[in-house]
């Protein structure tokens, strides 16, 4: 994980590695600010949909038990989501190196589209 220090917190990114474990131990929620067309076509299995255009920071369960991991396509918008906490005083919070793209790469198990029938389907990694 790496971290920065910003005039409002600490801003963390974490790996698509510590993002799988810490899911699948149950140890965060992770919340996907990407549009719901993106999100429909793929996404992780479990992760929230929150998109960046209607992002309210306030409207987030922060301070429980799960640390909060945004994500994205690429970590641009996951980063510009994740700053936006830090500077409603909201936190701690972290974002996913590289996004859905580095999940995908990572061979990491998502929801897809079945290109036959349109539905949903579970794509399965070999991690």
């Amino acid at each position: 994980m790496k971290t920065e220090q910003t005039d409002t917190g600490i801003l963390e990114t974490w790996t698509v590695e510590e993002v799988a474990e810490a899911f699948d131990r149950g140890e965060i929620a992770v919340i996907d600010v990407r549009t719901p067309q993106e999100y429909m076509l793929e996404h992780v299995s479990g992760a929230l949909l929150m998109p960046m255009n209607d992002f309210e920071p306030t409207k987030l369960p922060v301070g429980g038990e799960k640390r909060l991991v945004f994500h994205c396509g690429s970590g641009a918008r996951s980063e510009k989501v994740a700053r936006r906490m830090l500077e409603a005083g909201l936190g701690p919070v972290a974002h996913m190196e590289g996004g859905f793209t580095a999940w995908k790469q990572a061979r990491r198990p998502y929801i897809g589209t079945d290109p036959a029938s349109g539905a949903p389907k579970r794509v399965e990694g070999s991690s």
